[in-house]
């Protein structure tokens, strides 16, 4: 027999909450936030979640309130005695901490993975990690979404007859690559160089892109300086036209300014994070329904393998 599933939100995800659990088939669990007058705050379950396998949407981007309150959540869930406790992170912050750069310095997604795990999780599902190898940062199932399987449909219906995908930096290859095989396409890399973060100092173009349409892939776009600068290389060098396809729309700092002035035609994001204003230039494509599908899967111990078309 199983478990019975229940799903909640944390108050970042709300919105894509609701629409996982509407395809998922069910409403969503009750919870209350009350905050003091200091700024903290403290969850509550409004239902009983004995037993149960709870399900909670959360994706982690700023502020650091968002990843506290879904310890929180996760730490209540435990104490109330549920069967389960499957963290939803369709956005997993601080992801691009997953290494030591240079000395002193923290492996934050490591640090998050430990925190999880220690406020009682017992299983992630997230997507397009920054780096795959978070993964491993677990000792309990990792299920690691792309959503690739959104994307690829969408450049398909295109229909673009001289189509180069594209790697914003030297980190990217291996995604651009994997969609251009996919797609049959031709590929192109930048090679961008920093001197400090959100700040890239000069982007090399490795490849032609004369009279091409070109896509650029990435997992996450910040302030949105590289593809800008990527795009405008682009066109200078005779593209026909550039888009972008960016999982995470962290969109931070001048970013829509950037995107606005940029030659991109179109950024293609999911609404893993919430958009904070609306643009011409970005289209949101919803993960809802290949999160809700997963879940199933996860509840009746089937695979979900079906659902990757590019990894």
């Amino acid at each position: 027999m199983k478990n019975q599933v229940k799903i909640f939100s944390g108050s970042a995800s709300h919105s894509l909450a609701e629409k996982i659990a509407k395809n998922y088939g069910q409403e969503l669990g009750r919870v209350s936030l009350l905050k003091f007058s200091d700024g903290e705050f403290q969850p509550s379950y409004e239902e009983t979640v004995r037993g149960s396998d709870v399900l909670i949407i959360q994706s982690t981007f700023p502020p650091t309130d968002n990843l506290f309150e879904l310890l929180l959540m996760i730490d209540a869930a435990k104490r109330a005695s549920a069967h389960q406790i499957i963290a939803v992170l369709p956005y997993f912050g601080y992801a691009r901490q997953d290494r030591k750069d240079k000395p002193r310095v923290a492996i934050g997604a490591k640090m998050v993975a430990n925190l999880l795990s220690a406020a009682g999780a017992t299983r992630i599902i997230t997507m397009d990690l920054h780096a795959d190898q978070i993964q491993g940062f677990f000792d309990f199932p990792v299920d690691h979404l792309y959503a690739s399987s959104i994307f690829l449909p969408y450049i398909q219906n295109l229909n673009l007859t001289n189509l180069t995908m594209a790697a914003p930096d030297m980190g990217g290859s291996k995604r651009a690559n994997a969609y251009a095989k996919f797609l049959k396409s031709e590929m192109v890399i930048c090679y961008k160089q920093r001197t400090k973060a959100n700040v890239v100092d000069s982007i090399t173009l490795i490849g032609d892109v004369e009279g091409r349409d070109v896509v650029l892939v990435d997992d996450l776009i910040d302030t949105g300086g590289t593809l800008a600068k990527a795009a405008d290389i682009m066109l200078s060098r005779g593209a026909k036209s550039v888009r972008a396809v960016c999982t995470h729309a962290v969109l931070s700092g001048n970013a829509y300014e950037n995107i606005e002035k940029s030659g991109i035609t179109e950024l293609i994001v999911t609404d893993t994070i919430p958009l904070k204003k609306e643009s011409s230039k970005i289209k949101v494509l919803s993960v809802a329904s290949l999160f809700a599908k997963v879940l199933h899967s996860v509840h009746s111990y089937e695979s979900i393998s079906s659902n990757f078309i590019v990894s």
